[in-house]
């Protein structure tokens, strides 16, 4: 029997934390309700400090709720433990200190068995080195993880949690902001659209949003014209972006239309900006896991003068729908993914196994703990699939075409 577990929840937000939190709660008051969980605040912040919350017999009462809200209600952070300077800087743990001792050491002092991580790539990774320490130093601990990321890019996880979710609240953003189109006889909207290496989410986004308008019906003799409402460009990191080419293309569009509408993701042309900034002699701004932060990068609004510039556009409209997104509530499906997933994280935690649940796409898709070691972030976006490459000749685009490296060609 295992007598105490933890759960935390860590990196950025996807609509599944809040969700996955109540879903473990509920399937261990079903199989082993005598089992006292706690839950660390801020993710390995709280691991490191040892801020946490008990979960109450009033609590399990209402694990209901949590699915019905976005967000964590236990909070994130964005904490490497390997990281020792950054961690020092932050005063998380004094100089000289291992942070890995120090949680190790910490969720023994707390009499934790077993931790539950749900995060991405990143807090995976993490869980990964605290759990090879914990193994290398004896301490009995068996570590459980669960995917989540809007980006849908951890291998070889088929699918992580909250990312169908943030496609769909993407597309709901759109319908409102692409409404602008007539706002400006020439007008340029960019929605950006979250997704650092990884295309998937800007193009199932833009996927879902194309399905909207294939359920409306339109009255083009008074202006109300699905061209005008459709996406006219699709920009992801995995495929070519020919800044001129493109820009000549959606010229044609904005002379015949008035408008142009294009969803970006995050990640296309980061390398073009970041080199411009370097050669400027700015300091490029990274998080504590060496990212690039895009949100003072800003690759919306660079590729938004880019294209009013040549567009000879009159208004310019850059949205991001990144954190309307990521903090929704799950989603029917998500719902379905997390149920299931929680279901095999408590019965590996029962048994001991290690591991991130996922459908493990190099082992023919098996819902399974999947090996640590194996996991890592960067998984690119399958262009070639028929849905995206029909969506991207429908648009005008063409058949996309590989990128040399990501950002722009």
């Amino acid at each position: 029997m295992v007598k105490k577990v933890a759960l935390l929840t860590a990196g950025g937000f996807a609509p599944c934390l809040s969700t996955a939190i109540g879903a473990l709660i509920e399937r261990y008051t079903e199989l082993s309700p005598e089992t006292e969980i706690i839950a660390y605040r801020h993710g390995y912040q709280g691991l490191l400090t040892g801020d946490f919350l008990t979960v109450t017999p009033a609590v399990r009462a209402k694990t209901r709720l949590f699915h019905r809200f976005g967000g964590s209600p236990i909070g994130n952070s964005r904490v490497k433990l390997t990281n020792v300077a950054d961690l020092v800087k932050r005063g998380l743990v004094p100089e000289g200190v291992n942070p890995l001792q120090v949680a190790a050491d910490r969720l023994v002092a707390d009499g934790v068995e077993v931790l539950h991580t749900i995060g991405g790539d990143d807090t995976n990774t993490t869980a990964a080195d605290l759990a090879a320490f914990l193994k290398e130093n004896d301490y009995h601990l068996t570590v459980v993880g669960l995917p989540k990321t809007v980006d849908n890019d951890v291998i070889p996880i088929r699918q992580s949690l909250g990312a169908d979710t943030a496609a769909e609240q993407g597309a709901i953003f759109a319908e409102n902001v692409i409404a602008e189109n007539g706002a400006n006889s020439r007008m340029l909207i960019v929605h950006e659209i979250m997704g650092r290496n990884c295309g998937w989410l800007t193009a199932e986004t833009a996927h879902k949003y194309r399905g909207w308008l294939d359920d409306q019906e339109w009255c083009p003799e008074l202006g109300l014209d699905r061209a005008r409402w459709d996406i006219h460009a699709v920009f992801i990191p995995e495929v070519e972006i020919d800044l001129q080419a493109e820009a000549n293309r959606l010229r044609e569009v904005m002379d015949t239309l008035g408008c142009v509408n294009i969803f970006l993701s995050e990640g296309a042309g980061v390398e073009s900006i970041v080199a411009e900034m370097e050669a400027r002699g700015e300091e490029v701004p990274r998080d504590a896991f060496g990212h690039v932060r895009l949100d003072r990068v800003n690759p919306g609004n660079w590729f938004g003068k880019q294209f009013a510039s040549m567009l000879h556009a009159e208004k310019t409209l850059v949205q991001k729908s990144g954190y309307f997104a990521r903090s929704a509530p799950s989603n029917e499906y998500d719902l379905m993914l997390i149920t299931r997933m929680a279901d095999l994280a408590v019965a590996s935690a029962l048994e001991g196994v290690p591991g991130v649940i996922g459908h493990d796409e190099e082992r023919g898709g098996a819902l399974r703990a999947i090996e640590f070691e194996r996991i890592k972030g960067g998984k690119p976006f399958d262009f070639t699939v028929d849905w995206f490459r029909q969506l991207s000749v429908d648009i005008g685009q063409g058949e996309p075409r590989p990128a040399d490296h990501i950002g722009l060609n």
